[in-house]
């Protein structure tokens, strides 16, 4: 996947800045959401559900000045299985590991229990690493919400750099993205200017399934859901060809998502088709099957067959 078809080309600046930055807050904040609108592509699934991301996935925004790497990263929460488990570790060490830290809030709500305890935990780890606070959804926040709002957020850490913003709508966008620019360091470009991200077409291909299933499926089932891309070809004819199993962890589950006469699956693999296709820019054939893995968010060796492994 690449910014641009000559993009490879793009020389280096003297000066030249890189940086890795770990983009973190609740679920639900926003954070696949600007990452895709920073790249101006679709590399990450946005749904309002929380517990949308799961794994960590890198955006590579190249220019000749800079190069910044910046973490997508699960919403950090209080794990109730072996998957949350999984998705707190893979946080952690994106933020043990990142340059710069920013820290999305929606700040269209007053800060909650989970705020107060990310900012004590971003307060306590290398005071070296510059923190910006991104207060996002500024679109939803009515005009004498602002300032309790926004220094509500600021007081729970106080050190770190701040700026309002919306990141569906772009107002202070482009500053926010300064900012972490003048925030990264000086050093070498990690990646070929012409790459986005570091995920497989396959991996993303799956994801694209899966946020159909959290867009249009209710309660719990989302939640219990993984989906393997089994087969990812391209066809003499030109068109690609993808086969992939949905995972659940009841037979009641699957007659939902199935539906009568498999209606519903045949409307999460449109859906899902559509979205691969603008993203390969090729026609696809999706074809899914639905399998029964019972409790396999708390089964290790199902969270490992599903991609789930800890980066350590």
């Amino acid at each position: 996947m690449t910014n641009d078809a000559d993009v490879d080309e793009l020389p280096i600046a003297e000066g030249h800045q890189s940086g890795f930055v770990a983009v973190a807050g609740r679920p639900n904040v926003g954070k696949s959401t600007l990452i895709n609108a920073f790249l101006q592509e679709k590399i990450a699934i946005v749904t309002p559900r929380p517990q949308t991301t799961r794994t960590r996935q890198l955006g590579i925004l190249t220019t000749p000045d800079y190069q910044m790497i910046l973490m997508d990263t699960p919403g950090l929460m209080k794990p109730r299985h072996k998957l949350d488990e999984f998705m707190m570790e893979t946080a952690v060490e994106s933020l043990e590991s990142a340059d710069v830290l920013l820290w999305l809030v929606d700040v269209s709500q007053t800060p909650g229990p989970g705020d107060k305890i990310i900012a004590r935990q971003l307060a306590g780890l290398n005071p070296d690493i510059p923190v910006i606070l991104g207060m996002n959804k500024a679109d939803l926040l009515a005009a004498d919400q602002v300032l309790p709002h926004s220094e509500a957020y600021h007081s729970l850490l106080p050190n770190a750099a701040w700026i309002v913003f919306s990141a569906t709508q772009g107002d202070g966008r482009d500053p926010l993205l300064q900012m972490l620019i003048n925030a990264l360091p000086q050093g070498p470009r990690y990646y070929p200017a012409d790459q986005i991200t570091d995920v497989y077409l396959r991996h993303i291909a799956a994801e694209l399934v899966r946020e159909q299933i959290m867009l249009q499926l209710r309660d719990e089932i989302p939640y219990g859901t993984a989906v393997r891309v089994d087969e990812f070809k391209e066809r003499e004819n030109g068109v690609i060809y993808i086969g992939a199993t949905i995972y659940v962890e009841r037979d009641s589950h699957k007659r939902i998502l199935i539906g009568a006469k498999g209606s519903q699956l045949r409307r999460i693999g449109a859906a899902a088709r559509q979205e691969i296709e603008a993203l390969v820019e090729s026609k696809v054939f999706l074809e899914l099957w639905v399998k029964v893995e019972p409790k396999w968010r708390r089964n290790e060796k199902a969270l490992k067959r599903f991609g789930y492994v800890s980066q350590k």
